[in-house]
């Protein structure tokens, strides 16, 4: 299955293959490939334009030369409700499924024939060891068919609609082999900044248990750059990433920028630290498009105190010849939420 992360500004596409070797299982790198979306076809997370995103999917698609007709794409954490409840271990899988349909309409605040839902056996619960937890997860059916709709639109068919944050979770076990003991007991806090949203999903010990959204991203870098030197957003955009800025862009604008990405990944510590009983993290991952900005992971480093790394999850993988290992790498942590997305052909 293809990886398909379908962003505010850009579609990521990202496929590997799978192979075992003597050190384990080695995953490949096949095919990858970012195509930018029309304004307003994704507005705060919801597709706006299915015809628009359709295209960038079709595009990425025909540009990256993969073959592969399947593809893996997830709705917005904020749109998806989850709720952890217990059942009777004794349940038949039928009777369980019986059972969670029957109750779910306690839990979830929409008409049931208005959602999707799905549901995963966690294992024994920890209150009862005769009970088991299920984790429940509901999204409008609008979110899903979306997304369904611009792949249809692609000519490729969905083979799973998955939450971001669990790609993000899903993704970060690739990073774990670059963390102290494979991750085991750390409380690792992954700061994923995108064009227009900053998510924090906090993990322990390799499962996420916390999560927030907010109003942050690097389309507020293209702007400035956009108003301070009279340049259209594409262009803003281009010399954002290629340089040729003025001498005062760095000091001017790029600095208090890298200051108030800073700020909000304190910010969201804060929140979190105040909502669960953890009082700090052992480590910070930067991810999304903005955690290229040359510098960011030495000044968060310093402002919070806690090391802090940008995200790779492609340094352990091999790469296909036709695909741009150099590109790959400079998009490397805008990709955690593609990579989570196409490791979901292995389950």
């Amino acid at each position: 299955m293809l990886g398909l992360d379908i962003s505010s500004t850009a579609v990521k596409l990202l496929e590997l293959s799978q192979s075992s070797g003597r050190d384990g299982v080695q995953y490949k790198v096949e095919s990858y490939g970012v195509e930018p979306l029309p304004a307003d076809s994704v507005v705060e997370k919801n597709i706006a334009d299915v015809d628009a995103v359709g295209l960038a999917i079709k595009n990425v698609v025909k540009r990256s030369g993969t073959k592969t007709k399947k593809a893996a794409v997830a709705v917005a954490g904020s749109a998806v409700i989850t709720r952890i409840i217990s059942m009777p271990a004794t349940l038949s899988d039928k009777e369980l499924h019986a059972q969670i349909m029957l109750e779910a309409d306690q839990y979830i605040p929409y008409p049931l024939e208005e959602v999707n839902m799905d549901y995963e056996v966690q294992g024994p619960s920890e209150k009862d060891p005769e009970m088991i937890d299920i984790l429940l997860a509901a999204s409008r059916s609008e979110n899903v068919e979306d997304r369904i709709d611009a792949l249809d639109a692609a000519g490729l068919g969905a083979g799973v609609v998955d939450v971001e944050a669990y790609a993000m979770e899903n993704a970060c076990v690739q990073l774990a082999s670059q963390w102290p003991d494979q991750g085991k007991d750390l409380t690792v806090a992954v700061a994923d900044v995108g064009a227009t949203t900053t998510t924090l999903n906090v993990l322990h010990d390799g499962h996420i248990i916390y999560t927030r959204e907010q109003n942050f991203g690097g389309k507020q870098l293209t702007e400035e750059i956009q108003r301070r030197y009279g340049l259209s957003n594409e262009e803003a955009g281009m010399a954002k990433r290629q340089g040729g800025l003025p001498d005062n862009y760095v000091p001017e604008v790029l600095d208090p920028f890298k200051e108030a990405m800073a700020q909000q990944v304190s910010r969201s510590l804060q929140f979190f630290y105040s909502a669960s009983a953890f009082s700090d993290v052992d480590m910070i991952v930067m991810a999304g498009g903005s955690s290229s900005i040359i510098g960011i992971d030495d000044l968060i480093e310093e402002k919070m105190g806690v090391s802090t790394s940008i995200a790779n999850p492609f340094a352990n993988m091999s790469v296909a010849s036709k695909v741009k290992a150099q590109s790959l790498s400079n998009d490397a942590p805008a990709m955690m939420i593609a990579c989570g997305l196409a490791l979901r052909s292995f389950d």
